[in-house]
């Protein structure tokens, strides 16, 4: 990386970028949440307990809309979309078997996106804002959400009532089985609008670090490479860092033990 210049030669630039105007960060808990198997249908009959063996985001539907009365301000509508995929056991032992489906669920947050009543063009055929049917400019702000791959806190079989007028009058209602997850959700949302800004810039400075290809052997580079002796011998500072009342638990009736020294 090249060095900054000293405080002489910056100048202020004017920049156009996505101000953040308002943000916040959630830890949701989201309980009983139905996964809709691929294929449709209940889960069979057959399987007696399911793991989750992995939940991604696949999706994320937003929707911005304008309190009335509260200028300014916004209600940020999410839907997440997850890709589950499940393990199925017919008994604890046996091998499971693999079953995909998705589920989804929804939340709002609302957040301060500011105001503005232009319309802004560009040679590229992009746009912002536009004009409703009474003539006026409706310029919304711009929401992201970024979230990180959800946590399956639990998963369990539930039986849901039958669906009346799908059952044979003449057989007794067969018991309708879903997988139910509860998953963990950290996200952060945020709204944004473009603006012109001013800010210090530095002149360009030519880096002075040579382009270079790495032309060795790969027994070469691997040599170069430190071994990983901590992948190899458990962490002791944790083993250490334990405190003296738990030794009689640890080493008591072992040979050798002796009990602490009262001071």
């Amino acid at each position: 990386m090249s060095e900054l210049q000293n405080a002489e030669g910056v100048s202020a630039v004017p920049v156009k970028l996505d101000r953040v105007f308002d943000s916040c960060s959630d830890k949701d808990c989201i309980t009983n949440l139905q996964v809709m198997l691929e294929g449709g249908g209940d889960l069979p009959q057959q399987f007696t307990s399911v793991k989750t063996r992995c939940c991604t985001i696949d999706n994320i539907c937003m929707s911005v809309e304008p309190i009335p009365f509260n200028r300014g301000y916004y209600t940020v509508d999410i839907t997440y979309t997850f890709g589950v995929e499940l393990l199925c056991y017919t008994r604890a032992c046996d091998s499971p078997a693999v079953m995909r489906g998705t589920a989804s669920a929804s939340k709002s947050v609302i957040l301060y996106g500011s105001e503005s009543s232009t319309r802004t063009f560009f040679s590229s055929g992009a746009r912002v804002g536009e004009t409703n049917g009474c003539c006026e400019v409706v310029n919304l702000p711009t929401a992201s959400c970024q979230c990180v791959e959800p946590i399956a806190l639990e998963t369990r079989i539930c039986v849901l009532p039958p669906i009346p007028g799908q059952q044979d009058p003449d057989c007794p209602p067969m018991p309708r089985r879903a997988v139910v997850l509860t998953l963990g959700v950290f996200s952060v949302v945020e709204l944004t609008r473009p603006v012109t800004m001013t800010v210090a810039a530095y002149p360009y400075n030519v880096p002075a670090k040579s382009c270079s290809g790495d032309t060795d052997s790969p027994c070469e580079i691997f040599n170069r490479i430190s071994f990983p002796t901590e992948e190899f011998t458990p962490a002791a500072d944790a083993f250490a860092a334990q405190s003296a009342a738990a030794e009689p638990l640890r080493y008591e009736g072992f040979a050798g033990y002796q009990p602490p020294v009262q001071p």
